[in-house]
């Protein structure tokens, strides 16, 4: 599936994370969080499958009950994957008290937890659209435990 208007408007996986990340030390936590919460491919394939992502728990276990369609194009996995992992930091950083996003020095979202343990949600999220493992709930489940 060759969408133009996407590449312009996002350059390629490893080009978004540092390009939609802002330096680390930034403080603009708010404005973070908004940006990396936009998941707009994620959320138009999970609205053409009926599932509203309202950016609840609840709505991590419905993804991972839908069909990976897109594992058959190897021009969206990327991009889901990057999605998938982002939108989990924003119902991490949005339900579990003391979560927050943190930016790598090469540009990478993190989630770091209250405990100090940082969650690389953007590789669980690869991960996740390549194979389903980890699930996101799951992985939700385990975090949000500790």
């Amino acid at each position: 599936m060759n969408l133009s208007f996407l590449d312009k408007w996002r350059k390629h996986p490893e080009a978004v994370r540092s390009a939609a990340a802002p330096a680390p030390g930034d403080e603009d936590a708010e404005g973070i969080a908004d940006l990396l919460s936009e998941c707009d491919l994620l959320r138009g394939q999970a609205a053409s499958a009926g599932v509203e992502l309202d950016d609840s728990v609840g709505s991590l276990e419905a993804l991972d009950q839908l069909l990976p369609a897109w594992r058959s194009d190897p021009e969206v996995a990327p991009w889901l994957g990057n999605d998938a992992g982002l939108y989990l930091g924003t119902v991490l950083v949005r339900t579990v008290p003391g979560a927050r996003w943190k930016i790598w020095p090469g540009g990478e979202p993190v989630v770091r937890l209250s405990s100090g343990r940082e969650i690389d949600v953007v590789t669980a999220g690869h991960e996740w659209a390549d194979s389903g493992v980890p699930e996101l709930s799951q992985l939700y489940a385990e975090v949000a435990e500790s």
